[in-house]
């Protein structure tokens, strides 16, 4: 009888994260759910038979611990990440940036390292880095948010060509406009109004299990295809700053 694969996903309490759990559980997968969220993780984890692991990943220490009990890992799906603010660069908190660069990439540097090894003993692993249309191209207001995401992007790249003839897939999906819970809102520190108008007169933008579909379609290629960059937007959406609006 065939082990079951083992799915990790980051960031896994809502959104992007929590869609992607349902959908690789939906595929086969035991999925393990890491979030700083216990409650919320615990009780998706106990909805898809999966397992919760309450995880800050710019915890070098925990990310550790949590890699030393986990056990078998096929896919690492490095999801926790977030936008906070929409200052110019001029105006810029560092503190935001610095809270930006720690979990969009320092997190993403963290779970990778510490899962390697598991990942490389299945003899076919998969690591995929949700980045964002952010990691391709600046736009305005978007400066610490756009650092941020272009350095999980070269994670990527970079980690693609250091891996290159080892039994180990690295992925990067960069979504665009997604209208995801919490997103937005925690950008906007709370402003529901604000977040609001990021959407307005957007008949369709892409939608958690949008991205969830586009992760699980990725990682479920055969074991020698290896999609390298993916980028997805709603049909409304032809560039960061190209929106139609109805």
């Amino acid at each position: 009888m065939t082990e079951q694969k083992v799915a990790v996903v980051t960031g896994a309490s809502s959104g992007i994260g929590a869609a992607t759990a349902r959908r690789l559980a939906d595929e086969g997968f035991e999925v393990v759910l890491t979030a700083r969220r216990t409650e919320r993780i615990e009780a998706l984890a106990k909805e898809i038979g999966g397992r919760a692991y309450t995880l800050d990943v710019t915890d070098r220490a925990a990310v550790d611990a949590f890699a030393a009990e986990v056990g078998r890992v096929d896919v690492l799906v490095n999801n926790a990440g977030g936008a906070i603010g929409a200052e110019s660069v001029e105006h810029g908190d560092p503190a935001d940036w610095r809270a930006m660069y720690e979990v969009n990439v320092l997190g993403v540097l963290h779970v990778t390292q510490a899962l390697l090894p598991a990942l490389r003993a299945t003899g076919d692993g998969t690591v995929l880095v949700l980045s964002s249309t952010a990691a391709l191209a600046a736009y305005e207001g978007g400066g610490g948010y756009v650092a941020a995401k272009h350095a999980a992007h070269t994670i990527a790249a970079t980690l693609r060509l250091e891996l290159c003839g080892e039994p180990i897939r690295v992925i990067e999906i960069a979504p665009g406009m997604v209208k995801s819970e919490g997103f937005a809102i925690t950008r906007f520190r709370g402003d529901e109004d604000k977040a609001a108008a990021v959407y307005a007169g957007v008949a369709e933008p892409l939608t958690s299990a949008d991205i969830a579909d586009t992760v699980a379609w990725a990682v479920t290629r055969p074991s020698h295809v290896n999609i390298d960059l993916l980028v997805v937007r709603p049909r409304a959406q032809a560039a960061n700053h190209k929106v139609h609006r109805g």
